[in-house]
This record gives C-alpha cells, sequence and structure tokens, in this order.
C-alpha cells in the first residue's frame, strides 16, 4: 500500500462485474493507496427486493473496508448492467460512505474500461469478463455498442459462455456414451468445480448459482485445454466470438484499432490467438489488462478538486 497524508483528498473507483467487484483509492495526484474485492454485483439487481438488499450488502461491506483507510470525497462507479437510471444506486452507495449523492457518479462499467484504454473515436475496446461486449466512444461521447446483451441471450466468449458451452459439450457426450467424461481432463476438472459427476449436481449449479460463480467455472476449462482437446475448442471458438464483436463495430464505423481486455481473455493464450486469426491482417490488435477501478479512481479524485 502507497503510503499518503491523511489530509490527502482521495477518489473511490469502483468497478462492479458480476464475478466481482473491485475498488481503489486514490490521490489527486494518480497514486493509489488501497484496494479491495467484494462480491460481484449487477445494477440489474435493484429490480427485485431481494437484489437490493444484495447490492446494499456488497455496498456496506465495500463501505467498512474503504473507510477504515479513509473517507473519499468523490466516487466514479462504473457497474455492469447499469442503462442510466441510477438514482437508487446512488442513494445506495452515498449512504453506506456517508456522503451526498452529488458526490457519486454512476457509469456502465465498459465506459471506464474503454477510456482507459482509448481518447474518444481512437478504437474498440471488446471486453470479456463474465460477459462480453465491444465499446466505440466517439469523438462526440457518445457510446456504441456491439454484444452486451446479457449472458442468458447471447454474450459469446464471455466467462459463462464458455463455461455453458463446456457443460452442454460434456453432457451432450454424456447422453451419447454415458461415463465418457472419465476420459476427459476437462470434465473432470469442471466436475470437481461443481462438487460432483451427477446430472443433479451440474442442473443445481447451473440453475442455482449467480452468473458470476457459473463464468468461474470457465477457470476448469483453461486449465484442461493443454490436456483436452474439446477444451481447446472452446477457448477458440470464444476468441472466434469475441473476433465478431469487432467485427461488427469496424463494419459500422470503420477500422480502428482494437484492444482486447477483460478477465476472461486473460483466461489463455487460445483466446486472443483465435481473435487474432479471425481479424484482418491490416486491424491492429493488442490484448491489454485494464485497471477499471485504479482508473475510475483517478477520475473521483480530480472529481473531487472541483468547485
Amino acid at each position: 500500500m502507497t503510503s499518503f497524508q491523511a489530509t490527502s483528498l482521495l477518489g473511490l473507483g469502483i468497478d462492479a462485474g458480476g464475478t466481482e467487484t473491485r475498488w481503489a483509492l486514490a490521490t489527486v495526484d494518480g497514486a493509489i493507496v488501497a484496494s479491495g474485492v467484494v462480491d460481484g454485483l449487477s445494477a440489474l439487481q435493484m429490480g427485485s427486493d431481494a437484489g437490493r438488499a444484495a447490492v446494499h450488502a456488497i455496498f456496506a461491506g465495500l463501505s467498512q473496508a474503504v473507510l477504515a483507510v479513509g473517507l473519499p470525497v468523490h466516487v466514479h462507479a462504473g457497474l455492469t448492467g447499469f442503462g442510466g437510471d441510477g438514482a437508487h444506486l446512488a442513494q445506495a452507495l452515498a449512504t453506506a460512505l456517508t456522503l451526498s449523492t452529488s458526490d457519486v457518479t454512476l457509469c456502465n462499467d465498459i465506459e471506464i474500461a474503454y477510456l482507459d484504454s482509448f481518447a474518444p473515436g481512437e478504437g474498440y475496446l471488446v471486453y470479456a469478463g463474465t460477459g462480453s461486449i465491444a465499446a466505440w466512444i466517439d469523438t462526440a461521447g457518445a457510446f456504441h455498442r456491439a454484444g452486451g446483451r446479457g449472458v442468458l441471450l447471447d454474450d459469446g466468449g464471455g466467462g459463462y459462455w464458455i463455461a455453458r458451452e463446456a457443460l452442454r459439450q460434456i453432457w451432450r457426450r454424456e447422453d451419447e456414451a454415458p461415463g465418457s467424461w472419465q476420459q476427459s481432463a476437462m470434465a473432470h476438472a469442471v466436475f470437481e468445480q461443481i462438487g460432483g459427476s451427477d446430472w443433479d449436481s451440474s442442473r443445481q449449479f447451473m440453475y442455482g448459482q449467480d452468473r458470476g460463480a457459473i463464468g468461474r467455472l470457465a477457470l476448469a476449462v483453461a486449465a484442461s485445454a493443454e490436456l483436452d482437446p474439446l477444451a481447446l475448442d472452446i477457448l477458440q471458438r470464444a476468441g472466434q466470438e469475441l473476433a465478431r464483436l469487432a467485427l461488427a463495430l469496424t463494419a459500422r464505423h470503420g477500422a480502428r484499432p482494437v484492444v482486447l481486455a477483460g478477465r476472461a481473455a486473460q483466461l489463455h493464450p487460445a483466446i486472443a490467438a483465435a481473435m487474432r486469426a479471425a481479424l484482418p491482417d491490416s486491424l491492429l490488435m493488442e490484448q491489454k489488462m485494464i485497471r477499471s477501478h485504479e482508473a475510475a479512481a483517478r477520475l473521483a479524485a480530480r472529481a473531487g478538486t472541483k468547485p
């Protein structure tokens, strides 16, 4: 942890995704003085009583950790599923941190990730976390997207998609040849993470866990890719799905450099390699590790100095 003066102005940045929510505190000069991780959340959870209770509980835990370091003067939070109506979210976060709602800025989590990679108009961000999306912010500040429709509808190439494809393939093979999972390194890794090799275990996992927990099952797929051709194929198809998102924006807005980011994109080199192979040679592509919570913290710290 970087040392800082207790009187320093602090900005709090939050990157809330389906798998986890990361936070960071930054000083005005950009130094990160503290960071942490709590459970994942989505702005879409505010649509139900149970979801709101879960979000409030996560904000409470996050605030306790933050306030143990210092009181931020401003918060910049990027949340998956955020569509612009954030009054209740802003109030919940402000209350937990004993701030005014005017001290809380909310946006889609991808906006922060984009601005950490490009200036407006400069390029396309393809982000693969629990879900997947491609984004372009034009020079007028308008947000353009491809994908990001949610894991139940699509989000090809994201962690949830990888996990679902793995279980789908495992159980299709079981339909054709019961017991075949025992010869599959991927099935062994997946069932170990789930906690059982019977159908009831898979069913309870897929239909009883939240999307973040399901997305983390992609770790087992990536871990078995060197031993199981089926796992490698799924990861390569994930890369092709992510390339499709970049090509959709290119077709609509012209060729620009592409950055691939997100924790799911870093699961295995085969994902980026397959995406690169599916793009034209003329299209520049770079894989980048984005720390959106830190970028958001710096934005918050700067906002806190404005009159």
